[in-house]
Order: C-alpha cells, then sequence, then structure tokens
C-alpha cells in the first residue's frame, strides 16, 4: 500500500516539500486541521518561523492532536524551524512550543541571520553520496540524549540527527533537487 505523508501547512516551505515528495511517487497531504492528520503514514514539519508556527499549531488546536499523532507510533521529520519544534529543548521561552518528540537541545540561528544564509554538500549518515545542504537562519543541535544519533554536522556542529522515529535536520531539503534526505525519511516509515 502507497505511503502518504501529511506537511504541516501552518507556514513556511509546504509547496516545496509537498512538490518533493510528489516526486518521489509519495501520495502527500497538505495538514491544517487535527483531522488532516487521519490516514497519514509520516508527518514533515517544514521550515519557517518556529514562534510562529507554533503559535499557529495552538490556535489550530492541533498541538495535542500533533503528540497523538506521534504517541501513535508514526514518524515525524522536522526541517529547520521543524528541527526547533520537535525538540525536547527546555532553554526557550515558556511560550514557545516544544513537541519533544527527539531528545536535543537547540541554538536557533546558529549560523546567523538571513544575510549569512549557505549552500555545502555534506556526508549524512551511512548515505553513500553527500546530500545537498541550503541552510537559511538555521538551527544546530547544541546537545542530544540518548537513543539520538548524529547523521551531519559542519564545523563540529550538528545540523541532523535522528532516534527510531524522528528525523530532523537543520537545513533545507526541499530547496534543491537532491531528493536522498525525503527517500532517507521513508524508510523511517517502512
Amino acid at each position: 500500500m502507497a505511503k502518504k505523508i501529511g506537511v504541516l501547512a501552518l507556514q513556511g516551505a509546504v509547496t516545496e516539500h509537498l512538490q518533493a515528495l510528489n516526486r518521489l511517487g509519495v501520495a502527500a497531504a497538505a495538514v491544517k486541521t487535527p483531522a488532516d492528520l487521519d490516514g497519514l503514514d509520516g508527518l514533515i514539519i517544514p521550515g519557517g518561523e518556529s514562534t510562529a508556527i507554533g503559535r499557529l499549531i495552538r490556535e489550530q488546536g492541533l498541538e495535542e492532536p500533533l503528540r497523538a499523532f506521534f504517541a501513535s507510533g508514526k514518524a515525524v521529520f522536522g526541517t529547520c524551524a521543524g528541527l526547533i519544534l520537535c525538540s525536547a529543548d527546555r532553554s526557550h521561552a515558556p511560550d514557545e512550543l516544544r513537541l519533544g518528540f527527539i531528545d536535543i537541545e537547540v541554538e536557533r540561528n546558529g549560523f546567523g541571520r538571513q544575510i549569512d544564509s549557505f549552500e555545502a554538500l555534506l556526508p549524512f549518515g551511512d548515505l553513500p553520496e553527500p546530500v545537498e545542504a541550503v541552510f537559511i537562519r538555521a538551527p544546530y543541535i547544541r546537545t542530544s540524549g540518548e537513543g539520538v544519533r548524529a547523521l551531519a554536522s559542519i564545523d563540529g556542529k550538528i545540523v541532523a540527527a535522528e532516534n527510531d522515529r524522528v528525523l530532523v535536520t537543520a537545513f533545507h531539503p526541499e530547496l534543491t533537487d537532491d531528493l536522498s534526505v525525503f527517500s532517507y525519511f521513508l524508510k523511517k516509515i517502512g
């Protein structure tokens, strides 16, 4: 049976994620309400602005449904702001949402402002070829807990990691033609 992957469609690079999934032949759906999570095999939380996305998650009544979706055994992929939202980071302001899906602490805007954006070819986990990575106001992972495996780093800063059901990247794989990181995520779903 074909996989169906949702892309949280509240703010950020939603269309680019949907297009990347479609290029891989995967059924993709925009997620704007709790009902949109029904029937999904996995979910991508895209880049954008983490504080704004967190606020919109709460306004749309999605916080508990997202937690329940994850608790039901589903896989989640967070890119850039999605990495921040998936984290269990406790160093943030109390009103900023963290879903706690992966035991990492994050440095927001870890590589600087928008003007400091850059691209790189990164060795990534066990993939045979480096992946194309676009960094825009990117975070990095300061610390990681038990069960978290680093997949990629730049200058000693971890920029991609995983646990059994979560993949997070500080970069934007949807902004390149390289679909290898999306394929890597799909393997988490089985």
